[in-house]
C-alpha cells in the first residue's frame, strides 16, 4: 500500500532527515492529531505519518518538516492555498501548523497507490490512461481558476485510491510554477501511463525510468513504444511535450481528453486473462463531468480504478475513452454526450437544464432589494450575473448572516456535483440540500437556511470555479449559500457576483 506523494525525486538520493526531537508514534500534535504509523521520508526530508484526528475520528496524513519557520514557508503556503479549493480530484488539506522547531500539514488520508508504482508492473491501456489524465487535468483546472499553479504534477503525486478515486496531491507552487508547466506535466503523466516511462528531459526527473529515445536523443512517441495507442491520443501527447508548440488551458485540455469516445466494456474487463468484478465498484469516482468545450462530446463518465491490495491487482472500472482496441493488458499494482448520440453510458454525469421559474434568492434578514435576477445565475451565460449590493465589510456589513441561490430541480435527482462560477474569488460558501420548498419571504427564508443540510463548504475559497460534491441521497432542492463576501478589485467594497451555477446529475 502507498499513501500520498513520497516526493519528486532528484538526482543524488534522499537528503538526511533531521530526527532529533521528532515526535514518536502515539504522540498527539496540536492536541488533536495522533500519529499512528511512520510511512517514511520523502526526497525533501519530510516525514510522512498516518494519523487520526482524535476529535473528528477520521484518518489523516501528517507531513512534518524540520525545522519550521522560514524553511517551511513554501510547504505551508502551498497547503493553505490548496485548502481553499474543494474538488473531488484534489487531496483535502485540513490544517497547516508552524511551531517554529517543526511545521506540519494535515491532509486527507488517501488509501491507495501512486501512478509510479502502478506502471512499475506495466503500462495502462488507453482508456485508463485517459481517465487518470482527465481527473488530474480537471483538478489542475480548478487550481488555475483561482490563479494558482500546482507546480508538482508527476507520477508520485497522482494517486489511485482503493475506492476508485483519482487524486492529485502535494501542491508545491513557487515562483517557477506556471499553468504551462502544469499542462506540460499532465502530458508527461499521460505518456507515463501509456508507456511506463517518464520524459525526464522534457519535464524533470522522477524515479520512473526515462522515456525511450531514438539515436538523436529525441523522445519516441507512445505509439512507437507500444502498439495499440490510438493515433489521435498519440498526437495529443506528442504535442503536449513539444516545447515549440503552444499549450492549451487546463479547461481546454480537459475537454480534449473528454472527447475520446468510449471503450467497449468487454475490452476493459480482462486483466492478465482474469475477469474483473466491475459490480463491486460501479459507483467509484463519481465526480464532476468534464468542462463544456464548444462542439465537443462530454464523454468522461465513471473513472473507476481500484487497487486490490491483497491480490496486488490494479482493477479498473468503466472508463470512457477512445474506441480503438488495446493490445496490451493494463498493468498490475505491487502493493456528457451530444444530442446526436443515441445512448448515454450508464453512470455518466450530465448537466441538468434548470428552469428559470424555479430559482430564487434566499435573503433572511434582508430588505428584499437583492432578490431580483436570480435566473441570471442559471441561464447558461456566465456574462449575465446575479450579484449582491456592495457592502462595507465582508460579513454583509454586519446586517445578515448570508444570502444564497435556491434551486428547485423539478424532481428528486441524484446530484453528482454543483459547480459555482464567481466573478471575484475569496467568498465563503456552502452547498445545502433540503426536502421541501418552504416558500419565499423573510420567515420562510429563515426556515430554509435552518432546515437545509450542509453538503459541502468552502472557506475563503470560492472564486473562479468551485466544485461541491452532491448529497449522498437524491434531492430536489439545493441552496448555494454565501456567508462571506469577497473584496472587489476596485472600489474597496465587498460583494459577490455569481456568473453561473451548473448542476450535474446521474
Amino acid at each position: 500500500m502507498a499513501e500520498l506523494d513520497e516526493g519528486l525525486e532528484t538526482p543524488g538520493g534522499i537528503p538526511q532527515v533531521l530526527t532529533f526531537g521528532t515526535p514518536s508514534v502515539g504522540e498527539i500534535l496540536a492536541e488533536r492529531y495522533r500519529l499512528e504509523d511512520h510511512i517514511g521520508n520523502d526526497s525533501l526530508g519530510r516525514q510522512l505519518y498516518r494519523g487520526i484526528d482524535v476529535i473528528l475520528r477520521r484518518p489523516v496524513a501528517v507531513v512534518l518538516r524540520y525545522p519550521g519557520g522560514d524553511s517551511a514557508k513554501e510547504m505551508l503556503g502551498a497547503a493553505v492555498a490548496a485548502s481553499r479549493i474543494v474538488h473531488p480530484h484534489l487531496v483535502g488539506v485540513y490544517d497547516a501548523i508552524d511551531e517554529g522547531d517543526k511545521a506540519y500539514v494535515v491532509r486527507e488520508w488517501v488509501d491507495g497507490i501512486a501512478l509510479r508504482d502502478i506502471v512499475a508492473s506495466g503500462p495502462l491501456d488507453a482508456g485508463r490512461s485517459v481517465a487518470i489524465a482527465w481527473a488530474v487535468t480537471d483538478a489542475v483546472a480548478a487550481l488555475h481558476g483561482t490563479g494558482m499553479a500546482h507546480g508538482n504534477v508527476h507520477p508520485g503525486t497522482v494517486l489511485v485510491a482503493h475506492d476508485g478515486r483519482v487524486v492529485l496531491t502535494d501542491a508545491r507552487s513557487d515562483d517557477g510554477s506556471t499553468p504551462e508547466t502544469d499542462i506540460r506535466a499532465i502530458g508527461a503523466v499521460l505518456y507515463c501511463a501509456l508507456t511506463g516511462h517518464w520524459p525526464h528531459a522534457e519535464v524533470g526527473h522522477s524515479s520512473v525510468p526515462d522515456g525511450v529515445r531514438d539515436s538523436s536523443g529525441a523522445l519516441t512517441t507512445p505509439r512507437q513504444v507500444r502498439a495499440g495507442v490510438p493515433t489521435h491520443l498519440d498526437s495529443l501527447v506528442t504535442d503536449l511535450l513539444n516545447p515549440d508548440l503552444p499549450l492549451p488551458s487546463a479547461e481546454s485540455l480537459a475537454g480534449e481528453l473528454a472527447s475520446f469516445g468510449s471503450f467497449d466494456e468487454e475490452e476493459l474487463a480482462e486483466e492478465n486473462g482474469r475477469a474483473l468484478d466491475f459490480d463491486a465498484f460501479d459507483s467509484a469516482a463519481q465526480s464532476t463531468a468534464p468542462p463544456k468545450p464548444a462542439g465537443r462530446k462530454l464523454a468522461v463518465g465513471v473513472v473507476g480504478l481500484l487497487v486490490l491490495a491483497l491480490a496486488g491487482t490494479l482493477a479498473a472500472a468503466r472508463v470512457l475513452g477512445d474506441p480503438a482496441k488495446h493490445d496490451t493488458p493494463p498493468g498490475t499494482s505491487p502493493s456528457g454526450t451530444t444530442a446526436s448520440q443515441p445512448a448515454k453510458p450508464a453512470g455518466q454525469p450530465t448537466v441538468l437544464k434548470l428552469d428559470p421559474s424555479k430559482v430564487r434568492i434566499v435573503d433572511p434578514d434582508g430588505n428584499r432589494s437583492e432578490v431580483r435576477n436570480a435566473q441570471n445565475a442559471i441561464d447558461g451565460n456566465a456574462t449575465t450575473v446575479w450579484q449582491t449590493e456592495r457592502y462595507t465589510k465582508a460579513d454583509f456589513g454586519g446586517t445578515k448572516k448570508g444570502m444564497g441561490v435556491w434551486i428547485d430541480l423539478g424532481e428528486s435527482k441524484q446530484v453528482v456535483s454543483v459547480q459555482v462560477d464567481l466573478t471575484t474569488p475569496g467568498a465563503d460558501g456552502e452547498l445545502r440540500s433540503g426536502t421541501a420548498d418552504l416558500g419565499s419571504g423573510d420567515a420562510q427564508d429563515q426556515q430554509t437556511v435552518a432546515q437545509y443540510t450542509v453538503v459541502g463548504s468552502a472557506k475563503s475559497a470560492m472564486g473562479g470555479t468551485t466544485l461541491f460534491p452532491g448529497p449522498e441521497q437524491p434531492t430536489r432542492y439545493l441552496l448555494v449559500w454565501i456567508t462571506k463576501l469577497p473584496k472587489e478589485s476596485k472600489g474597496g467594497g465587498y460583494r459577490v457576483a455569481i456568473g453561473e451555477i451548473t448542476v450535474r446529475v446521474q
